[in-house]
Formats: structure tokens, sequence, C-alpha cells
């Protein structure tokens, strides 16, 4: 079983780093095996809705959104980590996960998703919703924690200092792999839910 995380701050070693690391931990003692990708950092750009993707099942910009999405398909997991900037996620992170659930075109019904935010103040209650979204859009169970999935801490190492929030990471990857382990058990004696066509309404005038 595998946990694919996403790291979408544009720091080393910072702070977002500090929690998803803090919930490696966890999963290593669980048994998941994890792989984290920096791509906050990266070179991204974003969707430019050519719908070549509709017709080859991957982006026509290949900047590392197509490698992630062959991770993403053989993970059973996804984490998506970022700072709050203006209340929202880092922008190189939204464009990052805009190409990569529109042009990935497999299945993504069940693997557990769970979002992380790290804020020195405000932001994060909106950011958290926002990265949310990518799951509840795709089939995915999102997984929850004792509280909000929110560290604080602005300069580096800080978040060390948030008990409260290192103890909801670790209670999220527990809760995490909880899920993980409880889904392969179902899906091994019960099979997927069933999927049905579905017929696309747009609204208009």
């Amino acid at each position: 079983m595998k946990v694919l995380i996403i790291n979408g701050s544009p720091r080393l070693n910072g702070n977002t780093t500090l929690a998803v690391k803090e919930m490696e931990k966890i999963f290593n003692k669980e048994g998941i095996e994890t792989e984290i990708l920096q791509i906050g950092n990266k070179n991204i750009r974003g969707c430019i809705a050519c719908n070549s993707c509709r017709k080859t099942g991957k982006c026509v910009f290949d900047d590392g959104v197509n490698d992630a999405a062959e991770k993403f398909k053989a993970a059973d997991g996804l984490v998506i980590a970022s700072p709050v900037y203006f209340a929202s996620a880092n922008g190189t992170l939204i464009s990052f996960l805009d190409r990569l659930f529109y042009s990935s075109n497999f299945d993504k019904t069940m693997k557990v998703g769970a979002s992380v935010v790290i804020c020195r103040r405000g932001g994060a209650s909106a950011t958290f919703d926002e990265l949310n979204k990518y799951f509840t859009i795709s089939n995915m169970p999102v997984a929850a924690s004792r509280y909000w999935n929110v560290v604080h801490g602005r300069e580096q190492g800080e978040a060390s200092k948030d008990l409260e929030g290192m103890h909801t990471m670790r209670t999220l990857a527990r809760n995490m792999s909880f899920l993980i382990k409880s889904i392969a058990l179902g899906k091994g004696k019960f099979g997927l839910p069933q999927q049905e066509p579905i017929t696309m309404t747009n609204f208009i005038r």
C-alpha cells in the first residue's frame, strides 16, 4: 500500500515539509509506503483547455504532471499539502492539481485523500476547503483528523512548536492508514461501488 504526498510549498525543508514528515513517520509505522513530490518550486504552468488529454490520456505539457499521474494511479491515497497565500493554496500547486486531476483519466474511486494546510494565522479553512474539492469530485473518500488539518508556523521550523497541529498530523495519518486498509479489505470482499452512466447537464438561460 502506498500514499503519494504532494508538497506544494516552494520552500525546501520548510513548515509544510515538517507537517508531511510527521505524517510520514506514522505511515511507515503502519506499513504504508510513501513518496513525497515537492512541486511548489517547479515551473508548472496552468491548463490551457486544449483538451488534448481527452484523446491521449495525458497532459500536453510534460513538466512533471504526467509523471505524477502515474504515481497517483499506483497509489492508494493522496495527501496534498500547501502553505496559505492570500487565503488560498500556492498558485503553482493549484495549476498542478487542475491539470493532474483533469488530464488523468484513470478511475480514482476509493483512493483516500487528505489535505494539509500550513499558515501563519488566517486563511487556513478556506484553503482546506479548496484542496478537498479535488477529492470530492473524484469519488475519493476524505480522511479526517481530530481537528481541521492545519499546522501553524511562519518562520522555518516554527511548525514543530505547534504541538496540537503535529498531533493532528499524526492522527490524520493513522486515520488515513485505517481507511486505506479497510477499503482494501472491502474491495476484496465486495468490490468497488457500482458506477452508472453520467448524464451531463449544463446550466444555461
